[in-house]
């Protein structure tokens, strides 16, 4: 997948203290939400604010490498699998799982980039060139539906994405909405009944 202008080859305590700032970030805006200080992020890490700045020099470099290296352990290797499979449309669903999975578990993440369309296609761009090489594969295998392009299964991953802030963040609530969209896309509705229904955080129905 294409990824954020790769860096120089670190030495080895400088790759450790760059993965540690990673790590801590990860946590920190996981647990502290979009605005954390890069100095709580710094000192989460155990490192200087100075060391923190020589490597991101800003929060969304940051913000941008520990997206890309969540989409790079979770994602990529079922991109890959999928890729390297025969039946393309449950790829496809299984490429959208992954994805749809690391942005429920890193929200605040995806939060702290929100409105930066284009750094975000930085680090995305293989993955879609990955999904529109799926769907044309689906839709010659007759499983996926024919009038269906790229340019709408970006916009659906985008609004389950969205959706994301509908529900308890690290929840499996995703799934019941993938699901749907995998009935939509589909070119015959799967014959499996929808995961369970979750409630809205902070909202109640009649």
């Amino acid at each position: 997948m294409d990824r954020p202008v790769e860096r120089k080859p670190l030495r080895a305590d400088a790759a450790r203290n760059v993965d540690k700032i990673i790590t801590a970030a990860r946590q920190c805006f996981r647990e502290l939400g979009p605005e954390v200080p890069l100095q709580t992020i710094a000192a989460t890490a155990g490192v200087g604010p100075a060391t923190l700045f020589r490597n991101f020099a800003d929060k969304e470099q940051l913000v941008l490498a520990a997206l890309s290296r969540e989409l790079r352990l979770h994602v990529d290797p079922v991109v890959e699998e999928s890729l390297a499979g025969m039946d393309a449309a449950v790829g496809l669903i299984n490429v959208i799982d992954a994805v749809v999975q690391v942005a429920s578990e890193d929200a605040n993440l995806l939060g702290a980039v929100a409105g930066r369309r284009g750094l975000l296609v930085g680090i995305t761009g293989g993955l879609i060139d990955s999904m529109a090489e799926l769907l044309m594969r689906g839709q010659g295998q007759g499983s996926l539906r024919k009038d269906i392009s790229i340019e709408d299964m970006v916009r659906l991953v985008a609004m389950l994405i969205g959706a994301v802030d509908t529900m308890e963040q690290g929840s499996r609530a995703w799934e019941r909405p993938v699901a749907l969209l995998e009935d939509a896309i589909r070119s015959e509705r799967p014959s499996r009944p929808l995961p369970q229904q979750t409630p809205i955080p902070g909202m109640a129905f009649e």
